[in-house]
């Protein structure tokens, strides 16, 4: 990114940031505090694309939130190993399954394969999160988080192969 700053004599300062994709933003800060926005989809174009006045107060919380005050992104490399160890997949219950027609609670899937259920697909309805009573009827689409071979154990129990 580069950034030039300039002096805007009786008014404040100009700062312009020309990003790698040719974008650019230019703040313009008045020694009132008043700070102007100004998004350029061209940099080399005279006039904005877009503007928008910002209060101080603004000015400072989108600042807070660039710099990741609320949210900070996972780091790639810790992304990478959590998705080598975790597996989301979606699993038909089978009729020939022995969880067929049980509640989640009643037949023990943690226990017996490790994984978990996180949502289920009955027809036209999603049930988020469902609850240890929720019963899972044959055609029930489970979503199922756990490692590979928790999540491979829950779906030979679906296909009725355990």
């Amino acid at each position: 990114m580069n950034i030039q700053v300039s002096q805007l004599p009786g008014i404040g300062q100009k700062i312009s940031m020309r990003t790698a994709e040719e974008n650019m933003l230019v703040v313009v800060v008045h020694h009132s505090g008043k700070r102007e926005l100004y998004f350029f989809h061209d940099a080399d174009d005279d006039e904005a694309d877009f503007a928008m006045d910002l209060t101080p107060d603004e000015t400072r919380e989108l600042g807070a939130q660039l710099l990741g005050a609320t949210y900070q992104p996972v780091n790639p490399e810790q992304l990478r190993m959590f998705k080598k160890q975790i597996v989301i997949d979606y699993i038909t219950l089978s009729s020939k399954s022995r969880l067929a027609n049980k509640a989640i609670g009643e037949a023990e899937i943690r226990k017996h394969s490790g994984a978990t259920i996180i949502g289920i697909i009955q027809g036209d309805e999603m049930v988020a999160v469902p609850d240890i009573n929720h019963v899972i009827q044959p055609g029930d689409v489970l979503m199922t988080i756990g490692k590979k071979e928790q999540v491979a154990a829950l779906e030979a129990l679906c296909k009725g192969e355990d």
